[in-house]
């Protein structure tokens, strides 16, 4: 068990004492932001990761087909261009924290918290990067320049790497200052530290055209060693796990968390001939213990607002109230491993791709004889010789069930899933194609407009060519 109060204690010090400065200084401008302390941006940037990952994962769990609006023709559902200046606000809100948080860490000869701030700076820049393409980042947290130019995304890949490589390294060197219970998401634990950026290293290498895959490899092999080591924050009672209050607050009405009928239909023997027993511990079932799911686009039709579709429900694996949020696990790098080395070792390609299914499980609390079962089954368990990338991205899907880098895997491999067909109801802007970027804040395009390249839902990040 992580050191919860430990944090909380911190956490809410931390506010306490902010709270009292901003009483007694009536005479400070408050528009003025008060130095922050080292160990305050590593608690507020580690948290606020951990948020940015299921904020840019609540958009894209709609265009992989793990949510469905109940109500037909949805916004987000149909792949409408929405405004996002607040995920665009709250990515960069983490990364000017990290910003200070570097620059202190300089200063001090904090190597270790350098490190850290350089993993987690590449980990916001490049989600950003993944959803918008090109977006301000050398004149992006100086604030010299009020309108900041937009950087080249392919650039920008090239400084996430260089970041985790950085980070990788300064965490392996000597430090003035440790890292503490500040850090929410390894408790200052500068090995598990090292395992993340490797982690991350191979992730978005993967998404890189040509990447080197020897260099890919080194990078998982010197990453996570079993489900001990994934990356997350834990919740608290002050404040629930985000996914868990949309599940609550569907059944107070407020509705959503409603599932596809894409991922009932890809566990439940459908699209698949095998039943997956990890479908119960992920979502809910009707009133009738049945599994139906909403058609992305189409709405619930004549269905009741409660009791007769597939919903997220609370106190499951992702939707207790102190469920952790997940940033990077072990499955993740299981699947990329099986990825990348499935055309040079199949052998290897194969064992990672059923140690990745079996982590996920082993995750959820599937039963033992329920796991077997499923593994020895001929539609999972094909032989090295028999694999697929299909294959591999399928239960890699499954695995990173709500979460953002799943979007990347559906653009990458072009929506390539089984049975994935386009929502009902499409923007008819999308030409009946899949979305492929997300558009640029209303709020930048106001104020930082002569900057915004003009892009239309079609445009492809650099990647995705």
């Amino acid at each position: 068990m992580k050191s919860i109060y430990n944090r909380i204690f911190g956490l809410l010090l931390l506010l306490g004492a902010s709270s009292c400065e901003d009483f007694l200084d009536v005479n400070e401008n408050p528009n003025n932001p008060q130095d922050a302390p080292i160990t305050g941006l590593m608690t507020n940037a580690t948290y606020e990761t951990a948020l940015n990952v299921q904020r840019v994962g609540n958009i894209t769990s709609n265009y992989v087909q793990y949510l469905a609006s109940p109500n037909p023709a949805s916004a987000s559902d149909v792949m409408e261009p929405l405004n996002y200046s607040g995920t665009w606000f709250n990515l960069y809100n983490v990364m000017t924290d990290l910003t200070d948080l570097v620059s202190k860490a300089e200063e001090s000869d904090a190597g270790h918290y350098l490190g850290a701030g350089q993993i987690l700076m590449a980990l916001n820049l490049g989600m950003t990067v993944d959803i918008f393409g090109d977006v301000p980042y050398s004149e992006g947290f100086d604030f010299s320049a009020v309108t900041p130019a937009y950087d080249d995304d392919e650039q920008l890949y090239a400084e996430v790497l260089s970041l985790l490589d950085q980070g990788i390294q300064n965490l392996s060197g000597t430090t003035a200052i440790s890292i503490g219970d500040d850090d929410f998401i390894f408790q200052g634990d500068v090995e598990s530290w090292i395992k993340f950026g490797n982690v991350l290293k191979a992730r978005f290498m993967l998404h890189t055209p040509n990447a080197n895959a020897n260099e890919l490899l080194s990078a998982i092999d010197n990453g996570f060693e079993g489900n001990e080591d994934d990356a997350y924050v834990e919740f608290f009672e002050q404040r629930f796990n985000p996914w868990a209050q949309i599940a609550i607050n569907n059944e107070s009405l407020l509705l959503g968390g409603w599932i596809s009928t894409q991922f009932v239909e890809a566990l439940d023997g459908t699209s698949y001939p095998v039943v997956d027993p990890r479908l119960p511990l992920m979502i809910g079932t009707t009133d009738d213990g049945e599994f139906i799911g909403v058609p992305n686009g189409a709405g619930r039709g004549d269905a009741p607002e409660q009791g007769a579709r597939s919903t997220l429900i609370p106190g499951q694996y992702y939707t207790s109230e102190l469920s952790p949020l997940l940033i990077a696990t072990f499955a993740e790098q299981k699947f990329i491993e099986a990825e990348v080395s499935l055309g040079s070792d199949p052998n290897r390609a194969y064992a990672a791709y059923l140690a990745g299914i079996e982590a996920h499980m082993d995750m959820l609390e599937v039963p033992e004889s329920e796991k077997e079962a499923y593994l020895s089954d001929p539609g999972v368990s094909m032989g090295a010789g028999s694999l697929t990338l299909d294959d591999i991205m399928k239960e890699k899907w499954v695995a990173l069930f709500l979460h953002p880098e799943t979007w990347n895997d559906a653009r990458r491999s072009d929506y390539g899933y089984k049975d994935m067909t386009l929502p009902a109801n499409l923007n008819t802007d999308l030409n009946n194609q899949f979305i492929r970027r997300l558009p640029y804040p209303d709020n930048e395009v106001s104020r930082n407009g002569q900057n915004v390249p003009e892009v239309t839902l079609l445009d492809r990040i650099w990647w995705d060519q």
